[in-house]
């Protein structure tokens, strides 16, 4: 058995932060931190477009205040605004604290850090490392980790939580996992256990995320009967490259690109809802109005994509502030958008919803009561500062900040706690029986077939458009879906050494669970609200939907609940921050 005072579950922007944080500032403690690839191969690597915070070096008259009512009124008023302001008042401070660990931001002409024009934010406040913002992040976090010390447990795969009783009630006091380079099974015991494990946008058919993104820490926290939390607000990225689905920076619009449909037209001048802030409208209503113009037929040449058109920026620009969306294109798609427009379409990007957290990062159960030694973080938590629609720009912030304020509490939470008891017999007798179930498995289906008809399922019955048949419908595929997988998979390799195809059937379990509880709570929500969109019930309900949806299994079967949105931002301005139709 393996021992630290906390472990972090994932080595992206949010573990990172939160393990640099307890090193800084309880040198004394023993970290852990475990993660199914390279730290530095994680999802927020990928992240490019910029990270929001009203450092007025562009815009003098902006503040935290105008950055949080964007953020509110962006979440199509859904988001929780204690932890909004939250966000927005620790910006600027979070911002000079990473370049003082060696963030290389873009510079303008006096010195000064770099910003831009980001969708929904009232001025420009997206800091910017070119269009590789996470990439230049991520790895001076894991840098100065490593200098500080702490433990990382690379390509390990986390299997179970360990969530039983202990001296005042049921507590979490560690997690089994499997190592994929060794094949051996551990259990690791901790004061405190804090996931930080992303996204899941691999349950659908197109989507910027990396295959590691498939709800991991989701479907951990749903299997010992706790809830997820507004898992049907699912954002589509307006800008997917056609037809990989990789994510083309919204940094990209930033910097002035168009969208073009079949006839030429800059058509979100066309919808009312955007015609004022045009290519950078928030994100949810970008996606609408593409997917609307390739489903009346103004798709390239009829097809299922529209154009992004930088070349009126010219060439120097192009190379110096977006370097990156041009080698996507050229690798990707074989198209060099100095010469030629790119094509795009929306793709599954970032998950609103996710584990239910306080604003200092502790698990909140169905009843609103913090769960023991259990902590989230970054986009496997939903505090919630997104609400039903995320900001571009502040997915980032939220890693950093609620990372750095993650490990701060954590450390103080564990400075008086002992260390749990736990008999780790039963728990490496059943994992080690899981994985040899799985090994044996000799049907007819492979692995990838299954996966794909899952994300086929979701992405036609639960996608941008939304009606109770459809996902009714969705709900049964699933359910036919699972019992293929059950009872009819098929496992070639039976190794033990890097076996990836075991890897690939333990994620599509976790595909699955995440995905029904998507399902299931988009069922439940009967409104159209930021990014869902129910085409039988396309109004806003504030009178009965203001409130955030939770999903959890019992008895094998996802229940649904609610729990109230925080309005405290009311007392400060309530012509702002009471709900109100969203025009821009």
């Amino acid at each position: 058995m393996i021992e630290h005072d906390v472990l972090i579950v994932g080595g992206g922007l949010a573990g990172s932060r939160a393990a640099l944080a307890i090193a800084q500032n309880y040198p004394h403690q023993s970290v852990g931190l475990i993660s199914k690839v390279h730290p530095i191969r994680s999802h927020s690597v990928a992240a490019q477009g910029g990270i929001a915070a009203s450092l007025k070096n562009v815009d003098a008259h902006d503040d935290w205040l105008t950055h949080a009512f964007d953020t509110v009124k962006g979440s199509d008023y859904l988001a929780d605004q204690n932890a909004v302001r939250v966000l927005t008042q620790s910006a600027p401070e979070v911002i000079i604290d990473l370049e003082h660990l060696g963030v290389l931001f873009s510079r303008s002409e006096d010195g000064k850090i770099s910003q831009r024009a980001f969708g929904g934010h009232t001025n420009s406040r997206a800091c910017y490392a070119a269009d590789k913002t996470g990439h230049a992040i991520l790895h001076e976090l894991v840098m100065n980790l490593r200098r500080l010390g702490g433990t990382i447990y690379q390509e390990w795969y986390v299997m179970q939580l360990i969530y039983e009783d202990g001296i005042n009630g049921k507590e979490i006091k560690g997690v089994v996992a499997y190592s994929l380079e060794t094949s051996e099974i551990e259990v690791f015991r901790a004061k405190a256990v804090l996931l930080a494990t992303g996204g899941y946008g691999r349950v659908f058919n197109t989507t910027s995320n990396d295959f590691a993104s498939t709800g991991d820490g989701l479907c951990l926290t749903a299997n010992i009967g706790l809830p997820l939390q507004d898992m049907e607000f699912v954002q589509f990225h307006p800008t997917g490259l056609y037809p990989v689905g990789v994510l083309i920076s919204e940094a990209v619009r930033g910097e002035g690109a168009y969208l073009i449909n079949d006839l030429g037209d800059r058509f979100m001048a066309n919808y009312p809802i955007s015609k004022n802030r045009m290519e950078l409208s928030p994100r949810d209503i970008t996606s609408r109005n593409i997917a609307c113009e390739i489903m009346e037929g103004r798709g390239i040449d009829g097809g299922n994509y529209v154009h992004l058109d930088v070349r009126h920026l010219g060439r120097e620009k192009i190379l110096s502030r977006i370097p990156f969306a041009r080698e996507e294109g050229l690798r990707l798609a074989g198209v060099d958008c100095i010469d030629r427009p790119l094509p795009v379409r929306p793709t599954a990007h970032y998950s609103m919803g996710g584990i239910p957290t306080n604003i200092d990062c502790q698990v909140i159960g169905i009843d609103s009561k913090e769960i023991a030694g259990f902590f989230a973080a970054g986009e496997c938590a939903c505090l919630s500062v997104h609400g039903a629609n995320r900001l571009g720009a502040n997915s980032l912030l939220e890693c950093v900040v609620f990372g750095k304020r993650a490990g701060e509490k954590v450390g103080a939470y564990v400075s008086d706690r002992t260390m749990p008891d736990i008999d780790p017999r039963p728990y490496l007798t059943n994992i080690e029986t899981k994985l040899k179930g799985i090994l044996s498995k000799q049907g007819s289906s492979r692995i990838a077939d299954i996966r794909q008809q899952l994300q086929d399922t979701m992405t036609e019955h639960c996608g941008i458009f939304r009606d109770d048949q459809r996902l009714k419908d969705g709900l049964q595929k699933l359910q036919t879906i699972r019992e293929r997988y059950e009872n009819d998979l098929l496992v070639d390799d039976h190794s033990t050494v890097f076996n990836m195809e075991l890897m690939q059937a333990l994620e599509l379990q976790s595909l699955f669970t995440v995905g029904e509880i998507i399902m299931s709570s988009a069922l439940s929500r009967q409104e159209s609200r930021g990014a869902h969109s129910r085409e039988d019930y396309p109004k806003r309900d504030d009178a009965n939907y203001l409130k955030h949806t939770l999903g959890y299994l019992e008895d094998d079967k996802v229940k649904t609940s609610d729990r109230p949105v925080d309005m405290s931002l009311k007392l400060i301005d309530s012509d702002l921050f009471t709900p109100q139709e969203r025009k821009y």
